[in-house]
């Protein structure tokens, strides 16, 4: 064969010396690896499924590989901290997969039927036809394996299964029975066949595992008195990894005793505002007194608008951070429900903020509860902590900088700046009178609070109704504040850390401003504007990101809570 004539333009390319390697992308790197990861997730999306968690395992081993290969040392700053955070984020997904094997393994025997809805929501999914006489048996079969657990838990043979698991398997039960119903209205009315063989006989297995599910929940609140305060403690080698991925170089206990002197401050700080209202040493009663000055019913919503007006002023006046006008007009508000004040007795906030408030449908006990849980002075120091310059300044600012970061949010970022804005707001002034640092201080007890109990509590050592007690105790929380707060941590809707991270998120953060501002470092506001736009990443990576020098590709134990 003759060889291919060399063209003018190919020769002087040909001699033409290459450039230089570019550094990779890694911005577009994550953005790629998100956008693989939500495919699979939504293709992939059956619980209890080993084909999701081995699809899901391929894909994070090998970005794992592939991001080995990379030169850090060659990296510039940003691309140096996005691999911090994408390696950190590979290596916890994978853990969370073993993590998951393991629980779903845990409920087994209370799910033995598993594998049936598991199996056609698979084939559902891989677009396989579906033959309707065969599936009407399976759903007959699996209906009579369901009745055969329902048998056997009357019999009590499985009360060798810890109550956090039984419960925990009850939540497992709704998801396949929302699996097998996804499986059934795929086809139901389309296909006349599908129809007429297996409507009677899903209908009978839904209506089994509806039955088996409450009857089993029924069981845990027999045995628990509210299976809603139960929880699922990890444990104390889970609770090390999970600090470990925040880069948090304390064990439980050091933390626990770093809330206990934090603790401290609170009371000695309570102790003052109580003398000064003239209630001697006797914290309790000036709690009191504050709880009662509530506004009347219908004028909560136009004290959050006040109170929200009031601390954007207390910012700008001291040009303590960018607050856009777009985002100072564009917030929203609405009433929270009272089932939804059961598990969020007070704020929750960001561009919408929700408000707990007693309404007209609660029992009497239930308005007065809600009423001293909601008072003028709690409020005052909860409002920015929810709006600005707390969490809708973030979620405008996470918006607007650095999105492809979504991935690697941390509620040490999320809730560690809102609480961080607390400390600072009471040192500069924003409460008006003792009353005022009565609010602000229960609140800081509380976060302080929520390390002890929510570790105590992930360590095994404290049930939820311990944690209640202690909150009643230890904060002076009304009983359903209490409990809301103890369900709302203990649910599985949150991480374990996420309650401690608040005040140790605000501790991070008031350990960076102390070592970034001042003459010669930055200004307060530069470094207020510049935490928003690195967005939420663990604090430690957001101290290399800021610092003079270079993230180094093994980030040095910052132990911030040593001064």
């Amino acid at each position: 064969m003759r060889a291919p004539r060399v063209g003018p333009v190919l020769f002087l390319l040909a001699l033409t010396p290459l450039p230089a390697q570019q550094a990779p992308d890694l911005r577009e790197r994550i953005e790629l690896f998100s956008a693989d990861v939500g495919d699979l997730e939504r293709r992939y999306d059956v619980p209890m499924s080993g084909e999701r968690r081995r699809r899901l395992r391929e894909r994070f081993e090998r970005e794992q590989h592939e991001l080995a290969e990379i030169d850090f040392d060659t990296l510039p700053r940003d691309a140096r901290v996005d691999w911090l955070l994408l390696d950190n984020h590979v290596r916890r997904e994978l853990h969370a997969l073993d993590e998951e094997a393991r629980r779903d393994e845990e409920v087994r025997d209370l799910v033995p039927f598993a594998a049936t809805i598991v199996g056609l929501g698979e084939a559902r999914r891989r677009l396989e036809p579906v033959e309707p006489e065969g599936a009407a048996d399976t759903m007959a079969a699996l209906a009579v394996a369901v009745e055969d657990v329902r048998t056997r838990l009357r019999k009590r043979e499985f009360e060798q299964i810890a109550l956090p698991v039984a419960a925990r398997a009850a939540e497992v039960m709704g998801e396949l029975r929302r699996a097998l119903r996804g499986w059934f209205e795929y086809r139901v009315g389309y296909d006349p066949l599908f129809s007429w063989w297996v409507r009677a006989p899903y209908e009978a297995a839904d209506k089994a595992l509806g039955a088996l599910q409450q009857e089993l929940r029924d069981r845990n609140d027999k045995l628990a008195g509210d299976s809603s305060l139960v929880g699922d403690p990890i444990g104390q080698a889970a609770l090390l990894r999970e600090l470990a991925f925040e880069w948090i170089p304390y064990s439980p206990t050091d933390l626990i005793e770093i809330a206990e002197r934090e603790f401290a401050w609170c009371d000695a700080e309570m102790d003052k505002a109580a003398h000064e209202m003239g209630c001697g040493a006797d914290w309790r009663l000036a709690l009191r007194k504050v709880k009662q000055q509530h506004v009347a019913p219908g004028a909560q919503p136009q004290l959050i608008a006040d109170l929200a007006r009031e601390a954007i002023a207390f910012l700008e006046q001291r040009d303590l951070i960018t607050i856009p006008d777009l985002a100072k007009e564009c917030w929203r508000m609405r009433m929270m429900s009272p089932a939804a004040q059961r598990v969020n007795p007070f704020f929750l906030g960001g561009e919408t903020i929700q408000v707990s408030f007693p309404t007209d449908a609660m029992a009497h006990e239930d308005k007065l509860q809600s009423l001293r849980s909601n008072n003028e002075h709690f409020c005052r120091a909860t409002v920015f902590h929810e709006l600005i310059p707390g969490h809708w300044l973030q979620q405008y600012s996470q918006e607007r900088y650095r999105r492809y970061r979504a991935p690697f949010g941390t509620p040490f970022w999320i809730e560690g700046w809102a609480l961080y804005w607390e400390m600072r707001m009471y040192e500069l002034g924003l409460p008006k009178g003792p009353e005022d640092r009565v609010g602000m201080l229960y609140w800081r007890k509380h976060r302080c609070a929520r390390i002890v109990f929510s570790l105590h509590f992930q360590l095994g050592e404290w049930t939820g109704p311990q944690c209640v007690d202690y909150l009643i105790e230890r904060v002076g929380h009304e009983r359903a504040a209490a409990e809301g707060e103890v369900r709302r941590s203990v649910s599985g809707g949150y991480g374990p850390l996420y309650q401690a991270a608040y005040m140790l998120g605000g501790l991070q953060l008031r350990a960076l401003h102390g070592d970034l501002v001042g003459p010669g470092r930055r200004s307060e506001k530069a470094f207020h504007d510049d935490v928003l736009r690195q967005n939420s990443i663990p604090i430690a990576v957001l101290r290399a990101a800021l610092g003079p020098d270079l993230p180094p590709r093994e980030l040095p134990a910052w132990r911030f809570a040593d001064r």
